[in-house]
């Protein structure tokens, strides 16, 4: 048999459950800002190769550091960060930190701003690294220090935050969560609204996540040419989900930012438009992912 969770196809079906979020509210908007600067797989690190992701395709590759690749992440811990969270602290909107141990670590600021600012923490593993490719045991040794980090600089136990692995969890992932007591998984990308998985014994939250409301279009084809795309998708996105809220209740929608790509300056004022957009919109609300989780739990569903 193979490993890993079972597929349901099914889900809600035809009739999903009426939903009324928080302050009457028909659409949730999570922003999830995505941190991991430095944790990434490179020569300086450490590693048999160079990570990609920067801004282009063609990289250095190992033995020798791939210094552009380097920098381009360091926007992001640099400057990136900082826009996007001047952003949504200006405007007060809640928003949620995707980051790995190792690149809080290695940047205090950003988990001081997570301190004292009140964004909620989305785990994301101790380095950004391909999980897929690690034994369940390698696997579960870098859960553990990134569950280590996060209660060292953060205060925080897995039962009060959830999760979201690079880019595609292993067949082991959810089932290691469950045994760690994460409050939720969100690796899923397959449902508008949370729902109960069965994991070891244990009903485990899922908070689907979104790899189609997400800034690493931009570097995909085809993908996002500029932030107009950018702002076009997710107003559409949202236009349709009010629609669809006001007859079959209440929608969730995740838009996934990460710091070295939507922190630049005409990326972030996509950003900011759209962050202005939904806020004239009645009936949408912003709520981090801790409260979502937590409202979907209080809901006894």
């Amino acid at each position: 048999m193979t490993a890993g969770p079972a597929r349901d196809l099914v889900g809600y079906g035809r009739v999903p459950p009426k939903v009324v979020w928080p302050g009457d509210g028909l659409v949730v908007v999570n922003l999830v800002i995505v941190y991991e600067e430095g944790s990434e797989q490179g020569v300086a690190s450490g590693d048999a190769l160079n990570d990609g992701w920067g801004e282009y395709a063609d990289g250095v590759a190992a033995p020798v550091r791939d210094l552009g690749t380097e920098t381009h992440y360091e926007y992001g811990s640099r400057a990136g960060i900082w826009r996007l969270a001047r952003i949504a602290d200006g405007l007060g909107v809640p928003v949620t930190l995707s980051a790995t141990a190792r690149a809080l670590e290695l940047n205090p600021a950003v988990a001081e701003w997570i301190v004292e600012a009140g964004p909620d923490l989305l785990g994301h593993g101790w380095r950004w690294l391909p999980q897929w490719e690690m034994t369940r045991e390698q696997e579960a040794e870098h859960l553990d220090r990134a569950i280590a980090s996060y209660e060292r600089r953060l205060g925080l136990r897995p039962d009060s935050y959830g999760w979201n692995s690079r880019s595609i969890p292993s067949v082991h992932t959810q089932q290691l969560l469950a045994e760690r007591g994460f409050l939720y998984d969100s690796d899923p990308c397959n449902d508008d609204l949370p729902y109960w998985a069965e994991v070891s014994g244990r009903r485990l939250l899922v908070v689907p996540y979104s790899k189609t409301l997400n800034d690493s279009r931009y570097l995909v084809s085809p993908g996002f040419s500029s932030q107009r795309d950018f702002v076009d998708l997710c107003r559409g996105a949202l236009d349709e989900l009010l629609l669809e809220a006001a007859d079959v209740g209440g929608r969730m929608m995740t838009v996934a930012l990460h710091a070295r790509w939507s922190g630049q300056p005409a990326r972030a004022a996509g950003v900011r438009e759209f962050v202005e957009y939904a806020l004239s919109r009645p009936g949408v609300r912003f709520m981090r992912r801790l409260d979502i989780a937590r409202f979907w739990i209080d809901r006894g569903a």
